[in-house]
């Protein structure tokens, strides 16, 4: 009988047994391989889905381990004074999973208002649980109580901005862009982003079945509620999900119908779609086999075709020419952090060195396939100037039989302020404003568009 009790007791205990801590486990999970293992939360999250931690979670779970990891790292700079403010000694070293269970259990305390007697009481099991923080079990109490009676507080006295926006994309962002222009930057990215849908026809009644309304550049933006599968027209394939900003770069190439068009690092194939159902007859290029199959599966849901060919489009020379080609090259995507708010802890200045690089080469192989008058659109989702307009102006210095092609206002919803007068597109977090904050805002996008003259 007392062998009985005690394994009764035992099982009691187990990770998962409590009300709630399944889901806090995810995304101290998630956030660890985030923050220690620099994974992008886009790929751990799809395999944590599929077999993962996420797997066996009621969809309510999954909703707040998503919130919980989205929130830490909008958030992570407030937190990190706050946690700070109570650890005299800083972050002990070798101590596991110490610092995302801190973390998560301190943005419930401070951003999400979750009882403190939960946050604190799951964060001190999660640590007991762990083979290097289970030492720190009192710690992780002391600390967090302290954050329950000071750390709204203290958060609120920081600057939001500045404080969440790590220093090396900062500084980068103020020399380039000024500090008005990178505030205004920051401040957007604090804000969960709406969701974006590109419909096949009719926008207008759309936006009325999806509770939503039509931007000027015809997307139908909604404020997310619950799984997108879910929403109506999504099993009839009428939209796709494309941030407006991300719809624009296929709309450059103008009148593609008839015409043979190479859609270059194609997947996820928001931008096949769109040269698809405008009528171009499209090869869609990606080297990843795993995000082609995801392209093929997202064309097939909305009952459109094209040509599918795993390649790397740096080096790839089929026996054709195109008459037009999109190239939305591989970057450090700081236009999208609004989205992913992991990027500024996954991605470093090294990395759009590396990208830049690799940007060099598939807009000469670019350059290559295409016919003499065709047109090339190279865009990216990066606020960097090495992965936009300096690309562009060294493409143009050594490739003589290019010539830019100035992007006129009036093709882009009157939106004057996204074209530069140079007759470049650059749009910006903050811009495209709305009624109210949470329906504003669009992805930072780099485009511009060439003509091959011989």
């Amino acid at each position: 009988m007392i062998a009985a009790n005690k394994q009764a007791r035992g099982k009691s205990r187990a990770p998962d047994a409590q009300v709630g801590l399944p889901a806090r486990r995810a995304a101290v999970e998630l956030l660890d391989a985030v923050l220690r293992k620099k994974q992008p939360l886009g790929d751990i999250l799809s395999r944590s889905l599929d077999g993962g931690v996420m797997s066996d979670l009621p969809q309510r779970d999954r909703a707040l381990a998503r919130l919980i990891v989205a929130t830490s790292l909008r958030r992570k700079g407030q937190l990190d004074h706050v946690l700070n403010a109570f650890m005299e000694r800083g972050m002990p070293e070798k101590s596991g999973s110490l610092y995302p269970i801190l973390l998560s259990a301190a943005v419930q305390l401070v951003f999400l208002k979750t009882p403190p007697h939960a946050a604190i009481d799951l964060a001190v099991r999660l640590a007991q649980y762990n083979p290097r923080a289970k030492r720190y079990d009192k710690l992780v109490n002391a600390v967090l109580r302290r954050v329950a009676d000071q750390g709204e507080a203290i958060a609120a006295g920081l600057d939001a901005a500045r404080a969440n926006t790590p220093d090396w994309l900062w500084s980068r962002w103020v020399q380039r862009w000024g500090e008005e222009r990178t505030r205004a930057i920051a401040e957007t990215h604090l804000i969960e982003p709406p969701l974006d849908l590109t419909v096949k026809i009719d926008p207008d009644a759309w936006a009325e079945r999806v509770d939503g309304r039509v931007l000027p550049t015809q997307s139908v933006r909604l404020l997310p509620k619950g799984r997108i599968d879910q929403l109506p027209g999504y099993a009839e394939g009428a939209w796709w999900v494309q941030d407006t900003a991300a719809s624009l770069p296929a709309r450059l190439l103008s009148d593609v119908s008839g015409k043979r068009v190479a859609d270059l690092c194609a997947a996820p194939g928001g931008k096949t779609a769109q040269l698809v159902q405008a009528g171009a007859s499209v090869v869609a290029v990606d080297a990843s086999k795993t995000r082609l199959k995801l392209l093929e599966g997202n064309l097939a849901r909305l009952g459109l075709e094209a040509e599918t060919v795993l390649a790397d489009a740096a080096t790839w020379l089929p026996d054709e020419r195109f008459d037009a080609i999109l190239l939305d090259a591989l970057c450090s995507a700081t236009g999208t952090i609004r989205r992913h708010p992991d990027i500024p802890y996954t991605k470093s200045p090294q990395d759009i060195e590396a990208l830049s690089a690799l940007q060099a080469r598939l807009l000469d192989n670019a350059a290559r396939l295409l016919k003499p008058g065709g047109r090339l659109v190279y865009s990216t989702c990066s606020l960097e100037v090495e992965e936009g307009e300096a690309q562009v102006a060294a493409l143009l210095a050594r490739n003589e039989a290019l010539r830019l092609d100035a992007i006129a206002a009036g093709e882009l919803a009157g939106e004057a302020d996204w074209i530069w007068p140079s007759g470049l597109l650059r749009t910006f977090p903050y811009q495209l404003k709305l009624d109210s904050p949470e329906w504003s805002g669009l992805d930072g996008f780099f485009a511009a568009r060439l003509i091959r003259t011989g």
